[in-house]
């Protein structure tokens, strides 16, 4: 099972890998990348179940830490799947924005009459503005899907965090409960010894009373 939750660890730190490529990715590299992604993404997935399956297994003092665990990895699947999502429709946007500026500078300006090769200065002006734009949007999706990765970072070390301190916890409820069953079971002997020594000092004072009066 070990071997099992560190492969699944690996997996996650492949998808991460593969969004830092993807998002510079175009055309042919982008739907490869794509790929590879997806696949990683349904291996994860697997993993998980297989995990599920094999915690219920576990003894029951160590059922809780492990399915701690389980949980957290599907966490982390879930988040990395919001994430690939968002970076799809980017993608897509990015492609849409692509083709539209190369419409914008690959568009055959009208002639006048006079066959005069002036161009309209206004549509001119047009094509260079949207141009523009459209650059500018492309710089915004980058800029987005890097601050997608740096949330994702951050909130794997914050579950980390919190999953270190619920260790502690649990580990400081089980030496509560073996400190309990020892005071219970000390009370218990306590009273053997109680009860005994009442016993003694009657029967003592019978016999003294008895044999020296």
């Amino acid at each position: 099972m070990e071997q099992l939750y560190h492969a699944s660890n690996n997996i996650v730190a492949e998808i991460q890998q593969c969004f830092k490529r993807y998002e510079t990715a175009t055309g042919c590299d982008a739907s490869e990348v794509e790929n590879t992604i997806q696949a990683l993404m349904n291996r994860l997935v697997e993993n998980c179940e297989r995990l599920t399956i094999l915690t219920n297994k576990e003894p029951m003092a160590r059922r809780q830490t492990v399915k701690m665990r389980v949980d957290e990895l599907k966490y982390e699947h879930r988040h990395l799947n919001a994430a690939f999502s968002k970076l799809q429709r980017q993608r897509y946007e990015r492609e849409e924005a692509l083709r539209s500026r190369e419409e914008l500078l690959s568009r055959k300006f009208s002639l006048n009459s006079n066959q005069d090769t002036s161009i309209l200065i206004d549509q001119s002006l047009q094509f260079h503005s949207r141009a523009q734009d459209a650059n500018q949007q492309m710089d915004d999706l980058i800029n987005h899907g890097d601050n997608v990765l740096t949330n994702l970072r951050e909130q794997r070390g914050t579950l980390k965090g919190a999953h270190r301190k619920m260790l502690d916890v649990v580990n400081t409820l089980g030496m509560s409960n073996t400190v309990m069953r020892l005071i219970e079971k000390r009370t218990y002997q306590d009273k053997f010894i109680l009860f005994g020594g009442m016993i003694v000092t009657c029967v003592i004072m019978f016999l003294v009373v008895k044999y020296l009066t």
